[in-house]
């Protein structure tokens, strides 16, 4: 297993970061892999998947650079820049294509546990990777991007309610599979048989992605990053979730919705936003009137109030019987987990 020595200072310090590079990196991989796990990725796949895959079609050099760079086991450095507080997509690619050409081969070589073919030996492989990746971002997830922000915000605050309720050890158990807390200032990072690595007093970030993907990287031993999948219910796994037809009929399907969604954990206004497809004012009005029924409580976390149910929603919700209806979210990509 690979795994970090981390200090406490340096995890206390370390937080959590919304990137579009890994965003559009996480969905470049699904589109690559083309297998939909859920309802959602078949149809993200079925729109955009045809156009890809002509692209790599008349482009054999690039196809050839993209099986070579996710590896066996091993994703090209080069690709996935450690990502940066703040940092847009524009400057996330730029650098991208300002990789040195000879690491970006040698990268390719490590992700090969082997040698480069022939068709890689060459200078514009920053270059290629990085028009790909715009190309992944403008037709496939800029179109999406306020919505998944939304859902990445939302697992922050999460997460982030998390570390104050149970600790740092909770949080890093549930990141990903193979990522867990084994105690002695040991963080493993996933289930590759890789050296450990010393990471104290540097800077740690957290990056979530909607897609089921995940990877680590670094910059010299500065910077460390993990970015890691949304939480299941987060990214789609609660799309046939059930609203018992009697609670629709009692409160209205969408304030049904609501409280069935709450049923995860606490959710914010915003994430609830992003599951339900409503505006933030109809959110918040059907908010308050679970609130005023004490069908739900809120509580701040950081600068965010999230909403849970209360015992008398948790009761009326079992006591509703079968649902007829699910609970449908937006549109969202997905890929394996790296």
């Amino acid at each position: 297993m690979g795994w970090w020595q981390i200090n406490a200072d340096t995890l206390a310090r370390s937080r959590f970061v919304l990137s579009p590079l890994a965003e559009a990196f996480a969905s470049l991989k699904l589109l690559q892999c083309g297998v939909a796990a859920h309802l959602g990725e078949q149809e993200w796949l079925r729109a955009h998947l045809p156009a890809y895959r002509a692209a790599l079609a008349a482009d054999p050099v690039t196809a050839l650079l993209v099986r070579a760079g996710l590896g066996r086991g091993w994703i090209a450095d080069f690709l996935t820049p450690t990502p940066r507080d703040g940092e847009s997509f524009a400057d996330g690619v730029a650098r991208v294509r300002a990789a040195d050409p000879a690491h970006a081969r040698a990268h390719l070589r490590m992700s090969l546990a082997g040698p480069l073919p022939a068709a890689l030996d060459r200078d514009d492989l920053p270059e290629r990777a990085a028009a790909l990746l715009e190309y992944v971002w403008e037709a496939t997830v800029r179109p999406t991007w306020e919505r998944r922000r939304h859902i990445l915000e939302a697992d922050v605050v999460a997460r982030t309610a998390q570390v104050s309720r149970g600790g740092w050890a909770a949080v890093l158990d549930s990141l990903r599979p193979g990522t867990r807390w084994l105690g002695e200032n040991r963080f493993q990072v996933n289930l590759q048989e890789y050296p450990p690595r010393e990471i104290s007093g540097a800077e740690l970030v957290f990056v979530p992605v909607t897609p089921e993907a995940g990877w680590v990287s670094w910059e010299g031993r500065e910077r460390y990053a993990v970015v890691y999948p949304c939480a299941g219910a987060l990214a789609g796994d609660h799309r046939e979730r059930p609203v018992p037809a009697a609670l629709s009929a009692l409160l209205g399907r969408t304030r049904a919705a609501v409280l069935v969604l709450l049923g995860q954990g606490p959710l914010s206004t915003s994430h609830l936003v992003a599951l339900t497809g409503q505006t933030l004012g109809s959110v918040g009005r059907h908010l308050r009137v679970l609130l005023d029924a004490g069908l739900v409580e809120r509580r701040r976390a950081g600068r965010s109030v999230l909403y849970s149910r209360t015992g008398a929603g948790e009761v009326l919700v079992g006591a509703s019987g079968p649902g007829t209806h699910p609970v449908h979210p937006p549109e969202l990509a997905s890929a394996h987990d790296y």
